[in-house]
């Protein structure tokens, strides 16, 4: 996919060559000097003329009509050269690699245009593996296939000093992406064709790809252990659940165990608190935090870091039937805690408690879960802002860092002792799935969770807003955003124990 050679191939042809236009003076010297020549200073007339926009994440098309091996040249304006930031490359990368997508096969970027003194040369490659993959996705469904094949970006040559170094960082920067792209597409498959089992086999398929140790915990094994949340809410479902564990080792001793843990609600209809007509649409990707459980080992199958991870996925469809859990009723975790049910449409946190013990049951020292978990925390933060919760503040720090490295920001959201409070309010069980009101919709989720992480250092991440875009954007199409993958595996990457 990636070359790199320290000097422009005049002899080489290329469908395009991508340049960063910074907000200031153009000198015209180095690469962009001889392309000048070349083409007797018309480039520089079109500059001179307006006709290029330097601003934020704009794209110019130049035909150069033969004049050098590139049949055109794409500007992608950087805006000013000391504000610009590795997210505004990454996303007027993106840009640039959309807009070729389809009609290029090779193209060549001179990565020296997208420097500044604040973002190095290898930042800006592994931005760049990245952007290719995450821009360039796409999901047609079951369609039905055109004849006629598009053309794809195949090849990108980058021009860059420093050869050997930056080639593995490239391929590393696009493994996130392929990764986050592989949520996706899970994320995005219809109910139907993404069961419980099917994800299941998913997971078998990835272990036997990557080397992890696989389990699945079959219904009967369930009920042998006790998972009566689990259980519950896959009750009213034809379906039979699984319960999905990943194990990669990394360190020669199996401890330091990072656990993290996705909600894989395949599809979720509310149950006996059903969803509204409206509501209820969409709801196959109610599996957000499974994909981007697994979109994450895929990059540690890859990378092969030196951490321990276990990967844990309680999967199953909430669904209605006369077998269906019930609002009122009690139902025992593998914990031990009794829970009493007021929220059949609260089941997330309700597979995730099973799966929590689970993950520590396997030795998780430290834990994370990812859910689509509730829509009060779009209501809170919006569509482009992941909520947060902890019991441990250096554990949090290492997910905030982590998180914006990955350009997947979060906002942390508290729990008091009055939230610890209103979840253990139950008169007739250990404590309550969802207290009643909307106040605090978010908070109850993630503070029900601490229930079961107890004294473990565990964050909680309800991606419930940034799973999924209403429109298409630089780094993606509309639909599944494959959020927290590049989160998830940079914290294993970075990983350092804590107290």
């Amino acid at each position: 996919m990636f070359l790199v050679h320290n000097q422009f191939n005049w002899e080489e042809p290329f469908d395009a060559l991508v340049l960063g236009v910074w907000d200031q003076p153009v000198r015209w010297n180095g690469l962009l000097g001889e392309i000048n020549e070349q083409m007797n200073h018309q480039l520089e007339a079109i500059f001179k003329a307006g006709e290029i926009s330097k601003k934020e994440k704009s794209i110019g098309s130049i035909f150069t009509l033969g004049n050098n091996g590139a049949r055109k040249i794409i500007t992608v304006g950087l805006g000013k050269k000391g504000n610009a930031s590795i997210e505004i490359v990454k996303e007027s990368l993106g840009k640039a690699f959309k807009h070729l997508n389809g009609k290029a096969e090779t193209i060549c970027v001179e990565l020296s245009s997208f420097l500044n003194d604040s973002l190095a040369a290898e930042e800006v490659s592994f931005t760049l593996g990245e952007a290719l993959a995450l821009s360039t996705y796409s999901y047609s469904g079951y369609k039905q296939k055109s004849n006629e094949p598009e053309k794809q970006i195949k090849q990108v040559t980058v021009i860059a000093e420093v050869e050997e170094e930056l080639n593995s960082i490239l391929e590393t920067g696009y493994i996130y992406g392929r990764a986050t792209n592989s949520a996706r597409t899970l994320v995005n498959q219809p109910g139907n064709m993404m069961t419980a089992n099917d994800m299941a086999e998913y997971a078998k398929n990835l272990a036997d790809t990557y080397g992890f140790k696989a389990e699945i915990l079959e219904k009967e094994d369930m009920e042998k252990l006790g998972m009566g949340a689990l259980l519950a809410v896959n009750q009213g479902s034809k379906e039979p659940p699984k319960l999905i564990t990943l194990k990669y080792q990394g360190k020669p001793e199996w401890k330091d165990v990072i656990g993290l843990v996705g909600k894989g609600v395949t599809f979720d209809t509310g149950g006996y608190s059903l969803k509204t007509k409206d509501g209820i649409v969409g709801m196959k990707t109610d599996m957000g935090g499974a994909a981007a459980v697994l979109g994450a080992m895929e990059i540690i199958g890859e990378t092969r870091p030196e951490q321990n991870v276990v990967a844990v996925i309680p999967a199953t469809d909430n669904m209605i039937s006369g077998n269906s859990f019930k609002p009122d009723d009690v139902i025992t975790s593998f914990h031990g805690k009794t829970i009493e049910v007021s929220n059949t449409d609260a089941e997330g946190r309700l597979v995730l408690a099973d799966a929590i013990t689970y993950a520590k049951h396997h030795g998780a020292e430290y834990l994370v879960d990812v859910a689509t978990l509730t829509g009060g925390v779009i209501v809170a933060l919006g569509s482009h802002i992941t909520g947060a919760m902890t019991n441990h503040e250096a554990w949090f720090e290492q997910v905030l860092e982590a998180s914006y490295e990955a350009g997947e920001p979060i906002w942390r959201l508290p729990i008091t002792d009055k939230d610890i409070k209103r979840i253990r309010s139950s008169k007739v069980a250990d404590i309550i799935n969802s207290p009643g009101g909307r106040e605090g919709h978010a908070i109850m989720g993630g503070t029900f969770l601490l229930e079961f992480a107890e004294d473990t250092p565990w964050v909680h991440l309800d991606i419930a807003g940034t799973a999924t875009s209403k429109s298409s954007y630089e780094l993606g199409p509309s639909g599944a955003t494959g959020v927290m993958v590049r989160t998830l595996a940079t914290l294993v990457e970075g990983f350092t124990p804590v107290k």
